[in-house]
């Protein structure tokens, strides 16, 4: 995979860097700020960027501009944003449009090694990574919502998986149930949601965007 990173702690950046070339990935640049992080992009045409959300020179969203502004030009291209927090306004905004190839990560999620690089990979293969904790909160936000109040329980632990782009069979095996319960527990969420008929769009995806459009 071709990637490019956008990091302004030098150390973080640097361990990245290496991490990722030990796993076989060519990291074509690493930068430090949102700028520079365009401007790389439209050199080096990459299958993947790697984007922290706050960046100089005012550190509040320059990173997720930057990885918006990417995601307009140069759809193909994977975006993998990492945040120290849950930034509910951005990862709002960064999933309410196309979430193919598109993942958001707390840092502390790159401490774990084998959970990074399994989302890196997810995104750079077109699929989705949400961190657990942002799905958490941004589904805690819509709680009193509806049609989500509709949903039981479970249906809200199938949902945040599916959110965090897990397959079926990924959601049995961590639900402890069988593939079937989930995909029943799937389809009803979907009739709860009216997206029974989604006129070929991707059910999974609109079902994750709808709290975010409430």
């Amino acid at each position: 995979m071709r990637v490019i990173l956008a990091e302004d702690s030098t150390l973080l950046r640097e361990g990245l860097v290496r991490l990722l070339a030990e796993e076989g990935h060519e990291v074509a640049a690493a930068v430090g700020d949102g700028q520079a992080l365009v401007a790389a992009v439209d050199a080096h045409d990459p299958d993947t960027v790697v984007v922290d959300v706050r960046m100089p020179p005012t550190h509040t969203d320059e990173g997720l501009r930057a990885a918006l502004d990417i995601r307009r030009r140069r759809p193909h291209v994977n975006v993998l944003v990492l945040s120290q927090y849950v930034e509910k306004k951005y990862a709002a905004e960064l999933m309410s449009s196309d979430v193919a190839g598109v993942g958001y990560l707390l840092k502390d999620r790159v401490a774990q090694v084998g959970d990074f690089l399994d989302a890196l990979e997810r995104v750079g293969a077109g699929g989705t990574a949400f961190d657990p904790e942002v799905v958490r909160q941004l589904l805690a936000r819509t709680t009193q919502v509806d049609p989500l109040s509709r949903l039981t329980p479970r249906e809200r632990e199938v949902l945040e998986r599916m959110a965090q782009g897990l397959t079926n069979a990924s959601i049995a095996q961590q639900l402890h149930v069988s593939q079937s319960a989930v995909e029943k527990h799937v389809n009803s969420l979907f009739d709860k949601l009216g997206l029974a008929h989604a006129g070929g769009y991707s059910r999974r995806v609109l079902a994750v965007l709808r709290f975010l459009e409430s």
